[in-house]
């Protein structure tokens, strides 16, 4: 009797453990993903960058399309020039070509064109948005218009009614603080951040990271500020080392 009342005990524990699996499950699938945004330098795409190998493939210069590495193939994108806040959308159409870490994408000419980006300092907010979007086919709609209206306007038809203030505008448009610092990660616990920067400190060489605080709650980790392109790069492909995915690089911070 006791053998049995023990087996009927081992039985009903094991039961329950089983029926307990489909909760662990719908926890997991409950979790929902963050939708994929990156802010940070684009590289435009050249035929004499292909030559020198920077990038691994040929893109057609007039397409609305871009290289990543991270994206899927045929997924649609929304890039921002934050500096006068035009967009557009781009589709994704390799996401194996190689091109240099530094840069969250490589982009076409007529891209960079249609958001007037500064070829010197290329920096764009791009956001992953869905196929089935409604903004997509707004912006598909309305794109081809306006389009056909800006080749209708010439680029260079400036009108100057007072030379002396357009002088005085170039001037200050003119002078332009070049200041990004590189976004490592957001914590929870300012105890956290300073872990990351201790780690910073301990593996590598930079020697610039502070802690930004933004709320309570939320603590941010960066490297900079940087007044150079090229020191933010290789202090960026130094942080890539410790096998950051999605380094972020903001301005003015």
């Amino acid at each position: 009797m006791n053998f049995r009342f023990l087996l009927l005990i081992i039985t009903f524990f094991i039961l329950s453990a089983c029926n307990q699996e489909p909760l662990k499950d719908e926890k997991i699938n409950i979790i929902s993903e963050q939708k994929y945004k990156n802010t940070g330098f684009t590289l435009v795409y050249s035929n004499k960058l292909k030559k020198e190998k920077k990038i691994s493939k040929k893109i057609d210069n007039r397409s609305l399309f871009i290289f990543h590495k991270n994206l899927k193939k045929n997924s649609f994108v929304k890039i921002t020039n934050p500096s006068n806040q035009k967009t557009i959308i781009a589709k994704v159409i390799s996401n194996n070509v190689k091109f240099p870490e530094f840069y969250n994408s490589v982009i076409t000419t007529r891209i960079a064109e249609e958001l007037t980006l500064n070829l010197d300092e290329p920096y764009i907010d791009l956001v992953l948005i869905s196929q089935n979007s409604t903004f997509i086919a707004k912006k598909a709609k309305t794109f081809e218009t306006e389009k056909r209206v800006a080749e209708k306007v010439p680029v260079d038809g400036i009108k100057i009614d007072n030379l002396g203030t357009e002088i005085e505008k170039n001037k200050q448009k003119k002078i332009v603080r070049f200041s990004y610092s590189i976004k490592i990660a957001d914590f929870y616990y300012k105890d956290s951040a300073n872990n990351m920067v201790k780690r910073i400190k301990n593996e590598t060489n930079l020697k610039n990271s502070f802690i930004e605080k933004l709320s309570n709650t939320k603590y941010r980790v960066l490297l900079g500020p940087f007044n150079d392109i090229k020191k933010i790069e290789e202090s960026f492909n130094e942080m890539k080392s410790l096998n950051f995915e999605n380094l972020e690089i903001l301005k003015d911070v």
